[in-house]
């Protein structure tokens, strides 16, 4: 709708937009690595919360973590405190939050484990976020990018399938409404799907025989929790905003496809043996049809136009320009041009109706409309269109402007409809084209130059 939007550009700071599990995994890597001191885990360590300390290899640690011999924490890992983490097991590339119990050789790599959770023995975690009072049994696996949220409980020997989501509350139908969701209990909203019984304790049983994960109650020997269903792209496309690693087969897609646009950018060679006569035709029909919507846009706006003539409302017609405007995927700037062409072109039909002078009309016209045209001349860039727009007017379909320009000029100064930078602008863009181009800035010269000492002087003064 042509408003601005403003923004600041750093140059030696941190910033990152965390939307989906990759993101948060990106930028807690790079806080564990310190690419965002001082906000990192040492220094940020405060209030009721233990001291951490960073140790070797970037492992943080904090002053009262119950740690066994055997067990090894492993680079780019931060224990919080109140944790006990038993015999035998492997922590790498993870993040393990307070109060949490981690039982005898369990292995736990490239994970987030929250708050005062429970895993007993011989369990395993990969590339997975566990949140706070989750309970893994003995044995367990979670395999990679899977979700568990809180509280949910996952029994011995289970395997939760890579990619699973499983939280207490059901997933939301379509119809739930965001104030349904929000409010929601563990007693409300219960899907249709039936409870699956798979989650059996076996020799690592799977959460479901469906490859498809549907929203659904597990038994009591599996996991409590339901599982919820891949809805935005499925389980196929999971992996694009998951924790889990790029699976080796998408990885090689991804280098094949940023390869093949590099091969896209061509050599020397590769142009030379393109068809370049098709390529100009094709650059052609496309130019023709951006032309034919402008004209079509502009026909429009003139109609929309000569409605507000017989009387609709100043703010209604800008509305109906701007949902033209959308509709047709046109910039700001373009309907500047279109309705300064309708404009002038109500100007014009108003002399030859009356036998009037055209500069009376023109200028009754654009004193009427000029808080109308201010509307959609916001920049220099909007302005410089109705320049344009009317030097084209001139040369073409309303040539009899063109002996009238370098008079209507100074009054589109005067009326604040173009700025003096806008037409100063105008004026330097010219001064290299050819004299065929050059026609209406000799017209207005003497105006022109007026401007150029009149901002010289206002130099001088300050």
């Amino acid at each position: 709708m042509g408003y601005k939007i403003y923004t600041h550009e750093i140059r030696s700071s941190y910033a990152a937009r965390i939307d989906n599990f990759r993101s948060y995994d990106t930028v807690s890597k790079d806080i564990i690595q310190r690419w965002t001191y001082p906000m990192v885990p040492d220094v940020l360590s405060f209030g009721d919360r233990q001291e951490i300390k960073l140790h070797r290899q970037g492992i943080y640690k904090a002053s009262d973590v119950t740690l066994s011999h055997s067990a090894q924490i492993g680079a780019n890992s931060v224990v919080g405190n109140g944790t006990s983490v038993g015999e035998n097991c492997k922590v790498s590339n993870s993040v393990i939050g307070q109060g949490c119990n981690i039982g005898k050789n369990v292995l736990i790599h490239g994970s987030y484990i929250w708050d005062n959770v429970t895993i007993e023995d011989g369990c395993k975690v990969s590339n997975s976020l566990v949140c706070d009072g989750v309970h893994l049994g003995a044995g367990a696996i979670v395999e990679p990018g899977c979700i568990l949220s809180f509280k949910v409980e996952v029994g011995k020997n289970v395997v939760v399938p890579a990619y699973s989501k499983v939280a207490l509350l059901p997933q939301p139908s379509n119809e739930d409404s965001d104030e349904e969701l929000e409010y929601a209990d563990t007693n409300s909203g219960v899907t249709d799907s039936p409870p699956f019984s798979s989650m059996r304790s076996a020799d690592h049983p799977t959460v479901s025989d469906d490859d498809d994960l549907e929203a659904s109650e597990t038994g009591t020997c599996g996991v409590v929790g339901y599982v919820w269903e891949n809805v935005d792209a499925g389980i196929q496309e999971e992996w694009r905003q998951s924790i889990a690693p790029i699976p080796k087969d998408k990885l090689e897609e991804l280098q094949h496809a940023a390869s093949f646009d590099d091969d896209d950018d061509g050599s020397e060679d590769d142009f030379k043996n393109r068809p370049t006569v098709l390529d100009q035709d094709d650059d052609s029909d496309v130019s023709a049809v951006e032309d034919d919507d402008y004209s079509k846009f502009e026909k429009e706006v003139e109609e929309t136009f000569q409605r507000a003539l017989d009387g609709i409302h100043q703010d209604n017609l800008i509305l109906e320009i701007n949902a033209l405007r959308l509709s047709y995927s046109l910039q700001h700037a373009d309907c500047a041009g279109a309705l300064f062409h309708s404009v002038m072109r109500s100007a014009l039909v108003a002399a030859q109706s009356t036998n009037g002078n055209l500069l009376k009309t023109t200028a009754e016209a654009l004193g009427k409309w000029k808080d109308l045209l201010r509307n959609y001349t916001k920049s220099v860039d909007e302005e410089m269109e109705i320049l344009l727009k009317f030097e084209e007017m001139c040369q073409e379909n309303t040539k009899e402007f063109s002996p009238l320009f370098s008079k209507i000029l100074p009054y589109l100064y005067d009326k604040e409809v173009v700025s003096e930078d806008a037409i100063l602008r105008w004026a330097e863009e010219k001064e290299n084209a050819d004299e065929s181009d050059k026609v209406f800035v000799k017209q207005s010269e003497a105006f022109i130059q007026w401007l150029k000492e009149a901002e010289e002087e206002d130099e001088e003064e300050e």
